[in-house]
């Protein structure tokens, strides 16, 4: 009967979460928050672009205008990169005998939920931006009055990438790797 338990305790996912390194953890982490986020604005981009060109053909005067919609989804990558490099400086080496210690499990936990919550934020800023910048790019070829009241929706759904930024960094700061030993 004890050796079934064993077995079962060894398989467990909080096994596996203790047993996998918190540089990993960290690495991916990293990655998410740029991949996720490029991701984000590329799909934003593909929303506003292939409206701005459709609505183009009717109102030509728009191209120009409309590519603030184009930026907007731009910075929700740059929001990622940023992260990413404030991310990887929190990055230290540890002993290999500490490196499964208590505080370096956490500072890599820290890291990747950093970056899984930028990523994501960023990538459903660039698909709101992205379908804003879209309505903003019709609605300004029907009617150029549309475009300032639209554009400031835009604004809005441009605060939210902010809003994953400053929440990762928060999240980063718990991130502390233990002494090294002199």
């Amino acid at each position: 009967m004890a050796g079934t338990s064993m077995v079962a305790d060894s398989s467990s996912w909080s096994t596996a979460l203790v047993k996998i390194s918190p540089y990993t953890f960290s690495a991916i982490g990293i990655a998410i928050a740029i991949g996720v986020s490029v991701l984000g604005a590329a799909w934003g981009i593909y929303i506003t672009g292939s409206s701005l060109i459709g609505a183009a053909i009717k109102a030509p005067r728009i191209t120009s205008k409309n590519l603030i919609s184009v930026i907007f989804c731009e910075a929700v990558a740059i929001y990622g990169v940023i992260v990413a490099i404030i991310l990887q400086t929190k990055l230290e080496s540890v002993p290999s005998a500490q490196i499964y210690a208590p505080e370096s499990l956490r500072a890599g936990y820290a890291i990747f939920a950093s970056g899984i919550i930028v990523g994501f934020a960023n990538l459903v800023c660039g698909l709101c931006v992205g379908i804003i910048g879209s309505s903003c790019a019709l609605s300004d070829a029907q009617n150029s009055s549309l475009f300032v009241k639209i554009l400031v929706i835009e604004i809005f759904g441009s605060a939210l990438g902010l809003f994953g930024v400053i929440v990762g960094i928060i999240m980063s700061a718990q991130a502390t790797w233990p002494a090294k030993s002199v």
